[in-house]
């Protein structure tokens, strides 16, 4: 096993790195944006995890990829939290996960040159696995290198690791909104954007946004299906 993130955002040339800074605008200048459309967001600070863990841990809890990946013989969950915890501390080093402003919805992006964990949150994801997951930590593990696998690496690019809207706000487009948002902000760059669709149900919601299918990997054994998807720079 030589990576338990994920993936890498960024092409072969780009330094890896736990503690890389990327600039970005100011947070005022980014809700100055998102005020001129009447739909705020904001950036995400580390004193933010807990709120950013628990959206992401409610709103995946069903999800037809991780409530497999991370399910255990006596159908318990609470150990969900810990493993987006992981995600979520890795990502806040940089400044790219956003919160919109009633918290109903969360985006984490990994920039270009970025990495999803530091090599003490991969190890300790690899013992998570083992203490929680026990006899299925093995295909939990090899989905994450599929991950890894599947991810493009000839041009930097912008990574939505995760986006996650809160059940009680689901079906008010809250959370394209605020990936619109992003990507309006990753535009001004002229930057790619790459994410996986653990869902199918949402394809179609990020063709809308300019995404298009370049792959496909499954679950190990018989499923389910995760869609790779490409957003060329603009």
């Amino acid at each position: 096993m030589t990576r338990m993130h994920r993936c890498e955002a960024g092409g072969d040339a780009q330094k890896r790195t736990g503690d890389i800074v990327y600039a970005v605008k100011s947070r005022t200048e980014s809700d100055q944006a998102s005020a001129g459309n009447e739909f705020m967001a904001r950036r995400a600070v580390p004193d933010d995890s807990d709120l950013v863990t628990a959206i992401i841990n409610v709103a995946f809890e069903h999800d037809p990829l991780w409530s497999r990946a991370m399910g255990r013989a006596d159908a318990r969950t609470d150990h969900h939290a810990a493993f987006w915890r992981l995600s979520v501390e890795g990502a806040l080093r940089y400044q790219w996960t956003w919160l919109t402003r009633g918290g109903e919805a969360v985006s984490i992006w990994i920039p270009p040159g970025g990495t999803e964990m530091t090599p003490d949150q991969e190890a300790s994801l690899v013992d998570l696995a083992a203490e929680h997951l026990g006899p299925t930590s093995g295909p939990y593990l090899e989905l994450l290198e599929r991950f890894a696998a599947a991810h493009p690496r000839a041009e930097p690019h912008y990574y939505l690791s995760l986006l996650a809207t809160h059940p009680d706000h689901r079906g008010q487009g809250i959370g394209m909104k605020l990936l619109a948002h992003d990507l309006a902000l990753i535009d001004v760059e002229h930057v790619p954007a790459y994410l996986e669709s653990s869902n199918p149900a949402n394809n179609h919601r990020y063709a809308r946004l300019g995404f298009e299918p370049i792959g496909q990997f499954a679950y190990p054994g018989d499923g389910p299906l995760v869609t790779t998807m490409w957003r060329p720079g603009r």
